[in-house]
């Protein structure tokens, strides 16, 4: 009999339970563990901090619905993961015993690398919002609530480090469609901050025409923009930027005034990942082989965003690389095959993909882009909006959540999406 501990209950966490109870003999052990006790469903965080979700709409409980499929749930925190004898150590000092440990923890909110960046009320301490988490959205959206009695200038985009580009154009139009339908957006200027390189880089070199899509609808929209944008520090009403030209020269010093901000920061491993020796990269990321298994310890998998992916290029001021969706999906169903075959005596054979592809809500339209493989040059290479991208997105949301609540392991991406988009299947 075997034991399978998930660090992580998100949305490749979950999944990953509820596909390895289904393919694992029930001899074998599945636990998860995450430490909070609650679901969230982080692509509607935007929706959530502007008013147009509830948190209730958007997250669940964890533990009723895990062990109505037989699965194990503690929610605390890991302190401690100690792969030489396979243990963790949990909040309050109980240890776990495991003998596959698969990673899904999501990252660490890097926000202490600029400073008076991050949330106040929820652990940043300084002058910026987040969309990363239900309770950063919620936090956004008390104080929208009194920017809107009084509006002013309002910072949106992401920080230097940062890898998930896709919810700062998101939030943006998203904030924007709000203000138009409460008849304020002509009292706020939009101003849109980003270390990449040029608007739609996504921190995957551009997708298709996305740079210049992207730009038409910021211009569409009345939004002005700096890339190459090194934010060096933020103050009450000030954020400092440093802009870079192409050779990473400094081309211009900005003091951008807001009263209101939201800054996707860089990310991080959490903190018990990152601590573990030979298990992860320089940022606390774990370092896989080809099938989703660390390269240190055989019996250590890991998916999601907390895994290493180098750079798609240098750029002047550091960015990341974004794990979409599909990738994530498949990227589970990878560690679950492969642990399967282990358990049956079997060599491991099964490959996450390095396709990204992803919808991105904009309030009243919506982008979709499709990058096969991830890595330029591509055999795909395609990105386009429309309103039906907005709807895809919502819909989206709804097979999710729904998903969780039935306990399945439905891959919604290859079920529903791929042939959304016109792709039948993808298989590296």
């Amino acid at each position: 009999m075997a034991h399978i501990v998930i660090m992580g209950a998100g949305i490749g966490g979950m999944p990953a339970a509820y596909e390895m109870r289904e393919m694992l003999a029930k001899e074998h052990r599945v636990t998860v563990v995450n430490a909070t006790d609650y679901f969230q469903f982080v692509p509607s965080n935007p929706w959530l901090a502007v008013g147009w979700r509830k948190r209730e709409d958007i997250t669940l409980p964890i533990a009723p619905y895990l062990q109505r499929k037989g699965i194990g749930f503690i929610g605390k925190a890991v302190t401690q993961i100690d792969p030489l004898s396979n243990r963790l150590t949990l909040l309050g000092g109980d240890t776990l015993d495991y003998d596959y440990l698969v990673i899904m923890t999501g990252p660490k909110l890097s926000f202490s690398e600029v400073p008076g960046a991050g949330p106040v009320k929820s652990g940043g301490g300084g002058f910026t919002h987040s969309v990363c988490s239900v309770d950063h959205a919620q936090e956004f959206f008390a104080d929208y609530q009194k920017f809107l009695e009084n509006p002013g200038p309002v910072v949106i985009g992401a920080m230097p480090g940062a890898s998930c580009f896709g919810p700062a154009y998101e939030f943006a139009f998203i904030l924007d469609t709000d203000l138009r339908k409460r008849k304020l957006r002509n009292k706020v200027p939009i101003t849109f901050v980003t270390s990449e390189p040029y608007i739609g880089h996504l921190g995957l070199g551009g997708v298709g025409d996305s740079k210049s899509m992207l730009e038409s609808e910021l211009r569409g929209r009345d939004m002005k923009w700096i890339t190459n944008a090194k934010t060096s520090r933020v103050e009450e009403g000030k954020m400092f930027v440093t802009q870079l030209d192409d050779l990473g020269a400094v081309y211009k010093e900005h003091e951008v005034p807001f009263k209101l901000s939201m800054m996707l920061p860089a990310f991080k491993g959490v903190d018990a990942v990152a601590a573990v020796p030979n298990l992860c990269n320089p940022r606390g990321f774990v370092l896989i082989d080809e099938f989703q298994r660390s390269k240190a310890y055989r019996n250590i998998f890991s998916a999601g965003v907390c895994v290493a992916i180098p750079p798609v290029e240098v750029t002047p001021v550091p960015t990341g690389t974004p794990k979409t969706g599909y990738m994530i999906e498949s990227m589970v169903t990878a560690i679950v095959h492969n642990i399967a075959d282990e358990l049956a005596g079997k060599p491991v054979t099964a490959k996450g993909t390095w396709n990204a592809i992803c919808l991105a809500d904009m309030g009243d339209t919506g982008a979709a882009f499709v990058a096969l493989p991830q890595i330029p040059p591509r055999n795909v290479n395609w990105f386009k909006m429309g309103k039906w991208v907005h709807l895809a997105k919502i819909a989206y949301e709804k097979y999710f959540m729904r998903k969780i609540k039935k306990g399945t392991s439905e891959p919604i991406y290859e079920k529903y999406i791929l042939k959304l988009l016109g792709i039948v299947r993808v298989n590296k």
